[in-house]
């Protein structure tokens, strides 16, 4: 139901340079324009909300200690002090109680992998996000087989705290120079945090919506955050989310007289047809890979006019996935 054909060679290999050179579809019209004109969109009051996660260097090169086998650990997000929720490759011969060598530390496998996915726990936990930055890699989308010159080239300009497995690649196309657009338009700017886990990995399960079960991620929407949501909903502004994460961040902080709280907390949101928006207007996103969550948001906003749009956007070249380029979604109401 929510499959169609993505050709490889849709699929962007390579970043656009300068970032905000890439291309912008409207989902209304089908008319484009360059990202950089994205403020012309936008009207004097309006409020853009961006996602400010930073990708964890998760990707751990590791050595069995019992039979020297190489055994790739993707740390997906943290559950406590000491362990964490990893995707390992391979997995196959991977059991509770394994342990797993890197540098001066020790990766020790907790739970059986289920579909590659185990708890795991990284000792000394002591500097553990110092250790992992200057022994991991960042890891890079697994449809993307290109190199970077630069690692923060996969970073947003409004990436602070590293926590998430994946960037909230809306934003990878914004510059100083839109951002300086945006104010000179009357367009305020406030982020929210939403680390991104490991529905990024994995495909949707089933043929069934329903049948999916998210992961939970950590969300944050500061006491800024909320009031200047508040603010410009009370003022008749619109709310904008840069990508899917700040929708479901925005969504779950959503109280029922339509105002967001501020929030430190873990959502599992699933925004599936039907669903109506209670706090944004409009979201910016690339364009998604089959079969996921996120092309589910994307039917759930558009309806069914989703195919003609992705099918447009096929026929005219546009790139797609996290190198690609975006589109433009203004809410139904």
């Amino acid at each position: 139901m929510f499959d169609y054909e993505l050709p490889n060679e849709a699929i962007a290999q390579s970043p656009i340079e300068p970032r905000d050179a890439s291309r912008l579809l409207i989902a209304s019209s089908l008319d484009e324009m360059p990202f950089a004109s994205f403020p012309t969109l936008l009207a004097p009051g309006d409020l853009v909300v961006v996602n400010e996660t930073r990708v964890r260097a998760a990707r751990l090169q590791t050595t069995r200690t019992d039979t020297g086998g190489a055994v790739e650990v993707l740390l997906a997000q943290r559950i406590d002090e000491v362990s964490w929720e990893a995707l390992i490759r391979p997995s196959r011969r991977v059991r509770s109680g394994v342990e797993l060598a890197i540098g001066d530390r020790t990766v020790r496998v907790m739970s059986d992998p289920v579909d590659g996915v185990a708890r795991v726990a990284l000792s000394p936990a002591e500097g553990a996000e110092d250790f992992i930055a200057s022994h991991g890699d960042v890891p890079l989308p697994p449809y993307f087989h290109g190199e970077l010159d630069d690692p923060e080239r996969y970073q947003t300009m409004f990436a602070t705290t590293a926590g998430s497995s994946a960037a909230p690649t809306a934003a990878l196309h914004f510059t100083p120079r839109v951002v300086e657009a945006l104010r000179a338009c009357g367009v305020g700017l406030v982020s929210v945090t939403l680390e991104v886990g490991l529905d990024t990995f994995r495909p949707m399960m089933g043929a069934d919506v329903d049948d999916h079960v998210m992961h939970t991620e950590r969300i944050v929407v500061t006491d800024v955050a909320a009031d200047a949501v508040n603010r410009t909903k009370a003022a008749g502004g619109r709310i904008v989310a840069i990508g899917t994460t700040v929708v479901r961040t925005l969504e779950s902080a959503a109280l029922e007289d339509g105002r967001v709280a501020a929030v430190t907390d873990r959502t599992d949101l699933f925004i599936t047809p039907g669903y109506r928006p209670r706090i944004i207007d409009a979201m910016v996103t690339n364009f998604h890979a089959p079969r996921t969550t996120l092309i589910v948001m994307v039917a759930a906003l558009l309806g069914d006019s989703w195919r003609d749009v992705y099918a447009h956007a096929l026929e005219s070249g546009f790139r797609f996935l996290s190198f690609g380029d975006a589109m433009y979604i203004e809410v139904r109401r």
